[in-house]
């Protein structure tokens, strides 16, 4: 089946298109699923076409956005923080729904693919482009970049702005824009992890905005935990699709893609590994010892002291 609209280069290629618009494995479509969700090649092909023409405009909107918070910092420094508490909750509570039936949607297709065509073909066949999940894998991308909406509460509320926040957020954008024209397969696991994740990280945030409820410190815990795990699969994945493209087999990607791919999930792996040992390690040792605290930080002051004595009298 070959579409005469869609003009493919070496970074988008065409060969993955003609497996996506020829296989005859089954999309999953359940009963009930509504007719907006219903991902047809026609739909499939405008979606593609667009990605292509527009990804590079993620460039220009992270750009945008580091600007944005830069400033936005600057700008807050001498005022007030806003509280935005409930601004906060709408918007929490907004994404973790969506999250939540997206991870339904994914979570249901990948178990029934995997079950009916093996593990293999779940990280190589394109198919995750077409049907329900194809509509909930395009919503997926584009949600990315309303997502950097998240930014806007900490510089606002003047919170802590580490660099894992908005790297994130300006990476997980660039490459998802850039990667869906691609038809890469691999990108099931990746949007079926996010989705996954982000309904518990999101409703999270809602219930902590709200004040409802008490939410134990280790549920943190558990919720960087996931995300470490989630950079982990997502390097094995990739690794798993460069060994069978390696091999000579087929696999739904390219070569660039895997090795981009795999670069951003292991810098992901190491952020979110400092960040829980600083986080969760670290500052449990100082709680636990205030004293070593309090010493050490006695003996900085001392040594600023001597310092100061020894300048004078070089002077």
């Amino acid at each position: 089946m070959a579409h005469s609209a869609l003009h493919y280069t070496d970074n988008f290629p065409y060969e993955n298109y003609e497996v996506l618009a020829s296989s005859n494995r089954s999309v999953w479509d359940p009963e009930g699923s509504y007719e907006f969700e219903k991902f047809e090649m026609r739909e499939v092909d405008a979606s593609l076409m667009w990605f292509q023409n527009n990804w590079t405009k993620s460039i220009v909107y992270s750009a945008l956005y580091a600007v944005l918070i830069y400033f936005g910092r600057i700008y807050m420094e001498s005022r007030p923080r806003f509280n935005l508490r409930l601004c906060l909750v709408i918007w929490s509570f907004s994404l973790a729904v969506f999250s939540w039936i997206g991870a339904i949607r994914v979570w249901v297709y990948t178990i029934d693919f995997v079950r009916t065509y093996g593990w293999k073909a779940s990280v190589c066949d394109p198919t995750l482009y077409k049907g329900v999940v194809g509509f909930w894998s395009w919503l997926f991308v584009l949600s990315k970049l309303p997502e950097l909406g998240d930014t806007v509460f900490i510089v606002l509320r003047k919170q802590k702005l580490i660099f894992l926040h908005w790297y994130h957020h300006i990476t997980v954008l660039i490459y998802s824009w850039y990667t869906y024209p691609q038809l890469v397969a691999p990108s099931r696991y990746f949007v079926l992890m996010n989705f996954s994740v982000h309904s518990l990280m999101y409703t999270y945030y809602a219930l902590k905005a709200s004040k409802w409820v008490s939410i134990p410190s280790w549920v943190n815990i558990v919720i960087t935990s996931l995300q470490i795990a989630q950079m982990f699969v997502g390097c094995f994945v990739n690794g798993y699709a460069y060994s069978i493209r390696n091999n000579g087999g087929f696999c739904a990607t390219t070569d660039a893609n895997l090795r981009a791919s795999f670069l951003m999930y292991l810098s992901y792996f190491a952020l979110f590994v400092h960040f829980f040992v600083e986080t969760y390690v670290s500052s449990k040792r100082r709680q636990r010892d205030p004293l070593a605290e309090k010493t050490q930080a006695q003996k900085s002051l001392q040594d600023s002291n001597e310092n100061m004595k020894t300048e004078k009298k070089i002077n």
